[in-house]
């Protein structure tokens, strides 16, 4: 059942944009700044919170799970896409600060994994290749 949980996607990518495109008017931008990120912030943070209230109903939770798969990656990468053009055309400081946070999410990568609990596998059978 996809169509349950389109409601509160949908919900939390219109106020994304919404507040990303007040965020880029603050700041003196006619653009969209962050809005996808805090769409997608804003739909973790509402489906945890119904989650431990237990208010979201597994038919729901499939239902975002399976709009998360196929819409959130796309546009992320049409984000992603749209800043390195803007980066490649707005001149080298713009390159070497995209470089340099992405090589500081690959530096945290480890301590993240290290936070994120329990590591054991439990029963992992080998293949036979």
């Amino acid at each position: 059942m996809a169509i349950y949980g389109t409601g509160i996607l949908a919900a939390s990518l219109l106020i994304g944009l919404l507040s990303g495109r007040l965020i880029g008017w603050l700041v003196g931008l006619n653009a969209n700044v962050g809005g996808v990120g805090i769409a997608m912030l804003l739909l973790i943070f509402c489906t945890d919170c119904l989650r431990r209230s237990q208010r979201l109903k597994v038919p729901t939770e499939n239902g975002i799970a399976f709009w998360s798969a196929i819409y959130i990656p796309i546009v992320v990468a049409m984000a992603a896409s749209q800043n390195v053009l803007a980066a490649l055309t707005g001149g080298a400081v713009a390159v070497v600060a995209g470089v340099l946070s992405v090589l500081a999410c690959f530096a945290l990568v480890p301590l993240v994994g290290r936070l994120g609990g329990d590591r054991s596998v439990v029963n992992e059978k080998k293949s036979p290749l």
